[in-house]
């Protein structure tokens, strides 16, 4: 498998938001506004990107015994970096993702692909992996975050397109996480038929 089949894997096969349904607690929590969905999603993008090149460097060293806890330790490190580096250089972000960065530690994205790929591939590899899903998971972040807030609140990553009364409360509640992600799946899955 090239490189390119990989990022187009992570993109279109095991898309974690659409396919694999993985990390559902970000993707339904932190997805009432574009900006935020792109955000959370490349904020794990990162920490993938990084946890996977290194749990790759370190996988022949590390006995099996422990390695979910190096696997943890490993991501909670990389976590620690990315969220001291919001808190000092994106505060708005900061605030409007909040408890949602450090539960990185606990995404099951990270902890999957660390298990799944990266202990079994080459660093480069892993990375490029990282990549992959990393896009793929903000990929769909970003669109459901984009449906939410265009039929919540009327706007696009703040730019406003409708007018107030055509708002639609219920999908930037919880509720309407759950029915706009129901149906872009939906959608994924009827494209990916076809």
């Amino acid at each position: 498998m090239n490189y390119i089949d990989i990022i187009k894997n992570g993109i279109v096969k095991e898309n974690p938001t659409f396919v694999l349904m993985l990390g559902m607690c970000p993707t339904l929590a932190t997805t009432t506004s574009a900006m935020n969905g792109m955000s959370m999603g490349l904020a794990t993008m990162a920490v993938l990107i990084c946890t996977n090149f290194v749990i790759s460097c370190l996988k022949s060293i590390t006995p099996d015994k422990v390695r979910i806890p190096v696997f943890i330790v490993v991501i909670a490190a990389f976590v620690t970096i990315l969220q001291l580096v919001i808190k000092a250089f994106l505060p708005d972000i900061d605030a409007s993702l909040g408890l949602f960065i450090p539960l990185i530690v606990v995404n099951c994205v990270i902890l999957g692909r660390a298990e799944a790929f990266a202990a079994k591939n080459s660093p480069v590899a892993s990375l490029v992996d990282g990549i992959g899903i990393g896009l793929g998971f903000t990929i769909g972040l970003t669109l459901l975050g984009i449906c939410r807030e265009i039929l919540g609140n009327g706007s696009i990553f703040g730019f406003v397109l409708l007018p107030e009364t055509y708002n639609i409360l219920l999908f930037v509640l919880p509720p309407g996480a759950f029915i706009t992600l129901g149906f872009l799946i939906a959608i994924v899955n009827k494209l990916r038929k076809a």
